[in-house]
């Protein structure tokens, strides 16, 4: 049903970052396991992964870069957050929302109206940082949209808070607060929540991909560059 609903919509959603087709520029990115020039040696040491990152948006002329959606991705290498006590013998490595590239301070906006769900912080190496989830209902049908790596100074917000559509609510964090990583929003749909505030998986196991691409459909559905 949320899928569907999704697609009645297509272009219908307030931009999630101020892309402005007239002025602006925004790439694909390929961050797959495919990418030989995407080395362990760039993406284990977060400054020379955003000096890639930051090459890729320059030689391509773009504010943005956009991307991964169930994407096989190698540089959860970097964490054990991915790899190790339930998730050793069945690494996560399918990445499950959109990732969009840009500067450390820009701002999120929210693609429709909704409320502050709940809020997270997981500063852990390789984990979202600063995390906002907002709840949304679309003709009927209830879902989430997840924020992760965020500035720390956006976590002031409350559950129950409205948001309006098209309203800025959130930034882009630095690596200090956002996990670790080269600055950038991490966004996913997420349909059942179950029970869980502040925190969902981003990423899965080759074993769980009928259950999260089901529940966590395309982002894409609710951005466009264009």
């Amino acid at each position: 049903m949320l899928l569907q609903r999704l697609q009645q919509h297509i272009g219908k959603f307030s931009p999630v970052v101020p892309f402005d087709p007239q002025t602006d520029r925004a790439i694909a990115l390929d961050l797959s396991d495919k990418n030989e020039e995407l080395t362990t040696e760039i993406f284990s040491d977060t400054k020379s992964f955003d000096q890639y990152i930051q090459s890729l948006l320059q030689a391509g002329d773009a504010r943005f870069g956009y991307g991964g959606y169930l994407e096989n991705r190698a540089v959860y290498g970097r964490s054990r957050l991915f790899n190790s006590g339930k998730d050793a013998a069945q690494p996560r490595t399918l990445h499950l929302g959109l990732d969009i590239w840009g500067a450390a301070g820009t701002e999120v906006m929210a693609p429709l109206d909704g409320t502050i769900h709940s809020i997270g912080y997981h500063p852990a190496y390789g984990n979202y940082g600063a995390t906002i989830i907002l709840q949304h209902h679309l003709e009927g049908v209830l879902f989430y949209t997840l924020y992760g790596h965020l500035s720390k100074a956006d976590l002031t917000c409350k559950s129950g808070d409205a948001v309006k559509g098209g309203s800025v609510f959130a930034h882009f964090g630095k690596y200090e607060e956002n996990g670790q990583w080269p600055p950038h929003l991490h966004f996913q749909v997420i349909h059942q929540f179950n029970g869980q505030r502040g925190d969902y998986p981003g990423v899965c196991s080759f074993a769980e991909t009928a259950f999260y691409k089901n529940n966590c459909p395309d982002p894409m559905l609710m951005v466009t560059f264009n």
